[in-house]
């Protein structure tokens, strides 16, 4: 526990009393600290009491420094510099800084938006370390948790929201992605020709209903999942010459379906639903972060002009 004595002194006091043992003059003084004179020699009666010393004797030519003063002249310009950097913001130099960042995300997710972050970054802060944290069901816990800097999502956090802090990256619509060869790949699609055919979905914890049950529920209808994959990498896999239809935020969709006999369908006019919106997410003990700020604003950066 500190001294009882520390929480009782005004820290203001040092510098006043830096420019007195410096000055040995209260005139002097208070002009250096733009002060008045009177100001200054209360402030010498208070440091006098908390140091239980004299500090600055009178003398037949002026002031000298009591055996105690000398000590602490020795020691002040040390000790305020230290003070001052604590108080002062921390710095970030992006050329030398070497930390290690970690993320998390679904595994689409941070391939859509991870690469040209990390391009970017290496081209400036070089020594800076990255790491893709797999995600454990909810990645907002992992936040709260400090187990990773950024969470990359499209959910919405169910509890801690208060300490969560978040950028909008992008807004996609919703698509069927199905087989090149599949039944409705080139035929009208209704709702009832949407919900009657199986359905592939990308669920994190494998359980519960995906967010186009609601939306079959308002028309009277229900779809069979046939299929719940824990992350994108291997949904084409399982869609080629297939009867699956997965749906999908577009970009996702156009993602996975690069270089493979698949297909994008709109969905049925009367299901479409609300475009999906992606977000940056971070705690708020990293919100003043002189290099997490940097770090938003890089990522905002490649996310604005690609």
């Amino acid at each position: 526990m500190r001294s009882a004595k520390l929480r009782d002194i005004d820290l203001n006091l040092l510098v006043v009393l830096e420019v007195l043992l410096s000055e040995r003059h209260v005139s002097r003084a208070a002009e250096r600290l733009n002060m008045s004179q009177p100001a200054v020699s209360r402030a010498l009666g208070r440091l006098r009491e908390s140091f239980n010393d004299p500090l600055l004797i009178r003398t037949a030519t002026g002031f000298t420094l009591s055996s105690r003063a000398v000590l602490l002249q020795s020691e002040l310009d040390g000790l305020l510099r230290d003070i001052e950097r604590v108080i002062e913001p921390p710095q970030f130099d992006p050329a030398t800084d070497d930390t290690l960042i970690r993320i998390t995300g679904l595994d689409m997710e941070v391939g859509l938006y991870f690469p040209a972050l990390v391009k970017r970054v290496r081209a400036l802060a070089p020594n800076m370390r990255f790491e893709v944290v797999r995600q454990e069901l909810d990645s907002f816990p992992m936040l709260e948790r400090d187990e990773v800097h950024f969470s990359l999502s499209g959910l919405a956090p169910m509890s801690a929201e208060h300490s969560l802090h978040r950028r909008a990256l992008e807004e996609m619509n919703v698509v069927c992605l199905l087989a090149d060869n599949h039944a409705l790949a080139h035929a009208k699609m209704s709702a009832e020709d949407y919900a009657n055919t199986p359905h592939g979905l990308v669920s994190i914890t494998g359980r519960g209903a995906g967010s186009m049950e609601q939306v079959l529920a308002a028309h009277g209808l229900k779809r069979d999942v046939a299929l719940r994959l824990a992350g994108f990498t291997s949904v084409a896999d399982f869609l080629e010459d297939s009867d699956l239809v997965f749906t999908l935020p577009k970009r996702l969709a156009e993602r996975i379906a690069e270089g493979r006999r698949l297909l994008i369908r709109p969905l049925p006019e009367p299901l479409q639903a609300a475009p999906v919106k992606f977000y940056l997410y971070w705690h708020e003990r990293y919100h003043h972060d002189p290099r997490m700020i940097w770090l938003r604003e890089q990522f905002m950066e490649v996310i604005f002009t690609t």
